[in-house]
């Protein structure tokens, strides 16, 4: 089969490798109908998850059909079409059982992750997956739900959701903040009107981008290229900051905001994948009761992201702004790697 494989940082190659095969009775094997890049593929790239090893097949997000099942699946067939979850869990472990799948204490024999695919297991760019402890690791895609939809909740939306507005305990009436207009911050934008927040502040560098945010749910957008942009941030609260401050980026400065516009008694939740160490300014913010949240999403929300998505309650098809065959697939990192100079948001690999 064809897949995209990681050869180092800064490297990667489309080519032909061995297709994958049942290794334990939990397993099963799906064919790809589609999948897409994540941020963290391309921190994967540049090196900032040196755990990743060359010949890795990158991805952990798709969507596809089941063509072998394990002796021990018996709520999946052959046939089925499923979207495949970011996180393998094994459903049974103290973590598992406490829904904190993101670290599953036995995945593959990789004590304390849950995100393997991609990372420690071969992943979802590429003709054929195996999919380790299936029933938990997979859902079935509803009549009606579309490839643009449900690759959504293979990651991103669980993660902006889970990470964001979950941890951030987004509340009634609250005023939000989301730093990074990205696939993540537009979906924490999309999900926080959920808890019926009365602001949605969606800060970014790319006005085309602080435009779709607006369209994703966000009552005001900042362009924090001003000069007085944490201004314009304060004025739209009480002068005392958010009560909700999202990090969606994933680099020192963008944390350092959140918790500059963040009010006492407040929450910075930070999402972004960092690769670099963050300064916290303990000496002034000790005394600000804030709660600094971190973590790697669990997609334990996903079935109940996935029956809103299926009755259009959220717009998830928004998200995808180009699509590509899959042996276009490194055409459509080269469009996701810049995707301001594309207008991209969301890439589709069919």
């Amino acid at each position: 089969m064809k897949a995209l494989v990681y050869k180092g940082p800064g490297q990667k190659s489309w080519e032909e490798v061995p297709n994958p095969v049942l290794k334990a009775p939990t397993d099963v094997i799906v064919k790809m109908v589609a999948t897409t890049i994540c941020g963290t593929d391309l921190h994967i790239l540049k090196g900032d998850v040196p755990e990743v090893s060359a010949g890795r097949i990158l991805g952990h997000e798709g969507i596809g059909v089941i063509t072998e099942i394990g002796e021990g699946v018996t709520q999946l067939a052959v046939g089925d079409k499923v979207i495949l979850a970011c996180v393998s869990s094994c459903g049974r472990c103290s973590n598992c059982r406490k829904g904190l799948y993101s670290h599953c204490e036995d995945p593959e024999g990789i004590a304390g992750i849950g995100w393997i695919f991609g990372y420690m297991i071969d992943g979802t760019q590429a003709e054929y997956v195996r999919v380790p402890f299936a029933e938990n690791s997979v859902y079935k895609v509803p009549e009606g739900v579309t490839d643009a939809e449900g690759i959504l909740l293979s990651d991103i939306l669980p993660t902006g959701f889970e990470i964001g507005v979950q941890y951030g305990h987004v509340a009634p009436g609250d005023v939000v903040a989301v730093i990074g207009s990205g696939p993540v911050g537009l979906s924490a934008v999309m999900t926080a009107r959920l808890y019926g927040p009365s602001k949605i502040i969606a800060i970014d560098l790319d006005d085309a981008r602080l435009k779709r945010a607006a369209d994703f749910g966000a009552t005001n957008t900042v362009n924090s290229g001003d000069a007085d942009w944490k201004e314009q941030v304060l004025a739209l609260t009480d002068g005392q900051g958010v009560d909700v401050a999202i990090e969606a980026v994933g680099i020192p400065n963008t944390f350092t905001m959140c918790t500059q516009i963040v009010r006492p008694g407040g929450h910075v939740a930070n999402v972004g994948v960092h690769g670099k160490s963050v300064d916290l300014a303990l000496n002034e913010l000790w005394i600000k009761n804030i709660d600094i949240s971190t973590g790697l999403v669990n997609t334990n929300t996903l079935g109940m992201l996935l029956k809103l998505v299926a009755e259009h309650k959220l717009p998830a098809e928004k998200f995808v702004t180009h699509e590509f065959g899959f042996d276009q697939v490194l055409d459509a990192y080269e469009v996701f790697g810049n995707a301001a100079q594309h207008d991209a948001l969301k890439v589709l690999i069919h």
